[in-house]
Formats: structure tokens, C-alpha cells, sequence
């Protein structure tokens, strides 16, 4: 174990299996592959091949470096060729009978010293490590796909592992551009931990139909500033795959959220797993092809929008941020906007606030000086909700408390003139109990708009049983008009984006609770291996803690899952006053403005 890792056997030359192999003879190694499949191995020589024939092109390497990486892969069909290896890494089929053959195996092939690592995302590492005849030997590995981006490595000690091992295969990591992070042996790990969660409730969500698939996926990528949607990129792991790890999860940690959607099921058994069978939540030109094609499923478009209601005037209640926000929006596609505040002052500095917006707009180049004075010129700052008496359409954004936006609903009601829309912002409170503050229910409909509301595309369209289909039809319409994307969902707490976001940050925070992993290797770990924009902990920070509880106790008072329930750690925070960067300290310290 002392020994330099310069000689590495790679078993299993599948997808990830390959892209190992690319990174570490990149990095000078020697590279064993093996394979039962002739075929395999064929089609990893032939990936390697290809990838560096892409790198002479753009000029990264020689085409004298090309040869020397490309002699230092080697590959065979037996795995006696692993007995010179420093280090053997193991990443077949995710199966405990699979994993232990090799194990066994090479046990009468290897030296003492030579460290053997499990690339499982989800099986238990100690496990194998206990039917191994050097159990000390044994340690987790889990690279991410695709191998040569992902930075991320996840190094996994079991209770048995020596710490030399440990040792030896971060300094190789570190020797590959990766950034590893040790974790204890436990289903999931830090990433797919958490990841698998988020995806196993998307899938639930849809098998509910409570949302389409493009609009789950549309939500979580514009909502969040994911690189995927969680349904394509349950396709992209595979299906039956993804099965199996939340089974390992859920036997874990006997929680609900980690035991597998149906549908998954339903999936695998059928053989429907994903981009790699042509066919999963979406069909696919070919087997293996990452092109979606039309089916049955694949929405027509937005013919529905005709028939909706002549939208020209537009009303936004409230002075804050999400309010002036919004009343830039529609000014800036061109809608006539009264924007009312509880003061005549009040509208007046919101106004002023969309003035120092659109003048870093034209600063950067992004309009002109007089797109700016028209934008601004359609925006008429007032200081009572009476103003709001011949816009089409009024939407609220004022303070997240439902007797607040009741009361305002109220007045509404008795303000604006007949066949008006009327739609609230709300992230999480019941859009029917807005609509049932007036007499017109029928025309009261959720726009959920994200902040920053001028940067953020999408807008979630929120129906509720008693809204009429022109009113649908009309916000839709509007929000394609206000350059935004709409995705629907029905009335339900967290709609699609914070119902799918609050219980896996959530799950981060019990995993800190837990002593399992740091804040730091938590949001390494979801930046570097899930492509996330920010860490869990980051993010917790920037909405503000309170608002996360907030979000979080009405999820779980909607839907009474036991694993929803707010992390405890949470709530003390937030009752000492620690809210996020807002008060200068959260799951951080912040510098004081």
C-alpha cells in the first residue's frame, strides 16, 4: 500500500469503466482493462482512440503524446491480467453477486498489498470488504459521469479499510485533476444520497400526474439552474439502475422518500431504462442516442392558448424586490403597468428600483437608452390598490401570509372590473384560498415567478379546481408573451420546484445532523459531482433559513410524511436568529455589510 499507484486494472469496461481508464492513462498510469466482452473492450479502445484524436485536434496534445497514452492501455478478457495491478478498480454490474465473484477472484490473483476498489454507488462497501480475504485492502472509489468532466471522487472507508489505502487512492485522485472527498460507507453516499431522493420524489410526482414529464424537467432546470431535468437524467443513469440504488437507500435508512416510485418498477421490469434501451420517461432516436423524439406523451404545443382574454393593462401589488421585479417584466414586453404599493412613497422608491435595474441593463449593453425610457414611461407608481380598476390582469406579490393576500383578494374583488384575472405569487400558500376570498374564483390562478424575477424564465402556473379554462389559457398565453416559460401544476404545497427542492436540502441538513459528512464536502460534493449552480448549504443561506422552515412545515403539513419534517438543526437556527446571509450568519458566517 506504500507503493505508487502506477499500474491500475480497471474490471468492467462499460460506460464509466471506460472513462476511468481515459483519465488515469491521460495521467500516466499504466491501465489494465478487463472485460468478459471482447466487444467491450473493442468499443472502450475504440472510445479512447476517438477522445484523443480530439485532443490532437484541438491542439491539447501531440500526436507523439496520442501514441504513448494510447500503448498504455492494455486489454484483456481474464481477470488474471490484474496481477501486476497497484490498485484494481472494480465497476460491474451493481450487484452484490457480480462484485463479490471479482472479489473472490482476486483474492488468488493480486499481491497482499494491492489495494482493490468498489466503483458502487450504492451497495455496502463493508459488505464486500468482509468477504474479501484482505478486507483492509477494500475501499470505495465512485467516480462520476461523464468521467473525464466530473471532478468529483467520493473516497469510501469502511470499518475495516487501513487508512494507507485511503491515502494512496486520494493522492492518486488528486493526481487526476479530481477533487476527493472521504465518506463513510452508507447507501447513496454524500451526492447520490441526496441526488437519488430528488429523483425518486420527481418520478412520483409524474407517476401522480400531477405534472408532465417536460414540465417536472423544465421546472427543475430553469427553477434551479440545473444542467438536467430529473426524468431525463433518470434516462441518462438508467431506470432499472436508479431502482437499485434506492432500494439500497431505502433498506438503509427505512425512509419513505428513498423507497422507489412505482413506476420505476413498472420501467425496469418492461424494459424501458432509459436513453440506453431507446426508451424510459422519454423515447429516444435509437438505443444509447441522447436524442428525445415525439411520442404519444409529447405535449402539442400551446393551440390551448386560444380563446384566452385580451390582456393590455396589468396591475402588481406590493413595493418589495419580487414585486418591482415583475412590474419590469411586463413593462419590458410592453404591457402597460400600475404598480401599487401601500403609499404613494413606497411605489414610488419601487419604481426607482426599476429604474436602477434597467440602467444597469443599458450599462451592459443588454437595451438601449430609449427601450429604457419607454419601459419605464409604461409604469405608472400609485399608492392605493383603487388605481387597479381597469387592468386585466392583477397579481399580487405582497407578503407570504395568507390572511394578508386574503384580505387583499377581498379588495380585489371589489376593485377590479369584471372579467378581470386576478393571480397570486405565492410559492406555497393555497391558491383556492385566495380564490375563495372573492366572488369570482373562477378567475383566480397562481403565477409563481422566481427571483430574481427579470433573470429567471420560468413561471409556475398554478390551477386550481375552480379556475376557468380562458383563464388558464390567458396567463399562459401571457407569460409566452412576457418572454418566460410556463410549466403547470395543480394546487398543492411547493408546487413542482420547492416540492422537489426543500426536502433534499432538507435531507443535506440531516446529513450534517448526522455527523455523516461537513457543509464543505456536502456542497463540493453536489457542485462538483451533480453539476448543481450552488451547494445545499449555500443556497439554504441565500433563500434564508426561515423561509426555508416556512416552505419546509407546509410540506409536511400537506403531504404528513415523516421524512419531510423540518431537520431539527433548522429549527435552531432559526430560533437563534440565524437566517442566512440576510442577518450575517446561517450554516456560515458572513462579513457584515
Amino acid at each position: 500500500m506504500d507503493t505508487p499507484l502506477s499500474t491500475i486494472a480497471v474490471v468492467g469496461l462499460g460506460t464509466m469503466g471506460t472513462g476511468i481508464a481515459d483519465v488515469l492513462v491521460r495521467a500516466g498510469r499504466e491501465v489494465i482493462g478487463i472485460d468478459i466482452s471482447d466487444t467491450a473492450a473493442a468499443q472502450a479502445v475504440a472510445a479512447l482512440e476517438a477522445s484523443t484524436a480530439r485532443a490532437v485536434a484541438r491542439e491539447r496534445i501531440t500526436e507523439e503524446e496520442r501514441q504513448d497514452v494510447l500503448a498504455r492501455f492494455r486489454t484483456f478478457s481474464d481477470l488474471q491480467a490484474a496481477a501486476e495491478a497497484d490498485l484494481v478498480i472494480e465497476v460491474v454490474p451493481e450487484s452484490y453477486e457480480a462484485k463479490q465473484e471479482v472479489f473472490r477472484a482476486l483474492d488468488g490473483i493480486v499481491r497482499p498489498g494491492t489495494i482493490v476498489a468498489t466503483g458502487t454507488n450504492a451497495l455496502s462497501v463493508t459488505r464486500l470488504a468482509a468477504d474479501s480475504a484482505h478486507p483492509e485492502r477494500v475501499l470505495g472509489l465512485h467516480f462520476f459521469t461523464p468521467v473525464q468532466a466530473m471532478k468529483l471522487v467520493e473516497v469510501v472507508s469502511s470499518v475495516l479499510t487501513d487508512p494507507r489505502a485511503v491515502d494512496a487512492v486520494t493522492q492518486l485522485a488528486l493526481d487526476l485533476g479530481k477533487e476527493p472527498v472521504a465518506v463513510g460507507d452508507r447507501a447513496g453516499f454524500i451526492a447520490d444520497g441526496l441526488l437519488f431522493g430528488y429523483l425518486n420524489q420527481a418520478a412520483a410526482m409524474y407517476e401522480a400526474k400531477y405534472a408532465s414529464r417536460e414540465d417536472i424537467d423544465a421546472a427543475m432546470k430553469l427553477g434551479c439552474g440545473l444542467p438536467m431535468g430529473p426524468l431525463a437524467l433518470l434516462d441518462l443513469i438508467g431506470v432499472d439502475t436508479a431502482r437499485t440504488v434506492l432500494e439500497a437507500m431505502y433498506a438503509d435508512s427505512h425512509d419513505r422518500l428513498h423507497a422507489p416510485a412505482p413506476i420505476l418498477k413498472q420501467l425496469s421490469e418492461a424494459g424501458l431504462t432509459g436513453r440506453k434501451s431507446g426508451r424510459g420517461f422519454y423515447t429516444y432516436e435509437a438505443p444509447g442516442s441522447g436524442e428525445v423524439v415525439r411520442d404519444a406523451l409529447t405535449p402539442l404545443g400551446s393551440a390551448e392558448a386560444a380563446g384566452g382574454r385580451e390582456i393590455r393593462s396589468v396591475g402588481v401589488a406590493g413595493s418589495g424586490t419580487m414585486a418591482s421585479g415583475i412590474a419590469e417584466v411586463f413593462a419590458k414586453a410592453g404591457y402597460r403597468v400600475v404598480l401599487a404599493a401601500r403609499s404613494q412613497e413606497k411605489a414610488d422608491t419601487a419604481k426607482a428600483r426599476i429604474a436602477k435595474s434597467l440602467a444597469r441593463s443599458v450599462d451592459k449593453g443588454r437595451m438601449t437608452g430609449e427601450a429604457r425610457d419607454a419601459t419605464l414611461a409604461l409604469i405608472t407608481p400609485a399608492g392605493t390598490l383603487d388605481a387597479f380598476a381597469d387592468v386585466d390582469l392583477a397579481l399580487e406579490a405582497v407578503a407570504e401570509d395568507l390572511e394578508i393576500k386574503q384580505e387583499l383578494f377581498a379588495r380585489l374583488d371589489k376593485i377590479c372590473k369584471p372579467g378581470a384575472v386576478l393571480a397570486t405569487t405565492t410559492s406555497s400558500l393555497p391558491v383556492v384560498a385566495c380564490a375563495r376570498a372573492t366572488s369570482r374564483p373562477q378567475d383566480v390562478i397562481g403565477m409563481h415567478f422566481f427571483n430574481p424575477a427579470p433573470a429567471m424564465k420560468l413561471v409556475e402556473i398554478v390551477r386550481t379546481v375552480l379556475t376557468g379554462d380562458d383563464v388558464h389559457a390567458t396567463v399562459r398565453e401571457v407569460t409566452t408573451k412576457i418572454r418566460k416559460h410556463p410549466v403547470d401544476c395543480g394546487d398543492r404545497a411547493g408546487f413542482i420546484v420547492n416540492a422537489l427542492l426543500f426536502p433534499y436540502l432538507n435531507n443535506a441538513i440531516k446529513m450534517v445532523e448526522e455527523h455523516y459528512a461537513t457543509l464543505d464536502d456536502i456542497d463540493a460534493a453536489m457542485k462538483l459531482g451533480g453539476g448543481y449552480p450552488m451547494g445545499p448549504f449555500e443556497l439554504l443561506d441565500v433563500v434564508g433559513l426561515d423561509v426555508s422552515l416556512a416552505i419546509e412545515q407546509v410540506l409536511h403539513r400537506e403531504f404528513r410524511d415523516p421524512g419531510l419534517a423540518p431537520a431539527p438543526l433548522l429549527e435552531h437556527l432559526v430560533a437563534a436568529g440565524c437566517l442566512g446571509r440576510k442577518t450575517g450568519r446561517g450554516f456560515r458566517e458572513y462579513a457584515r455589510r
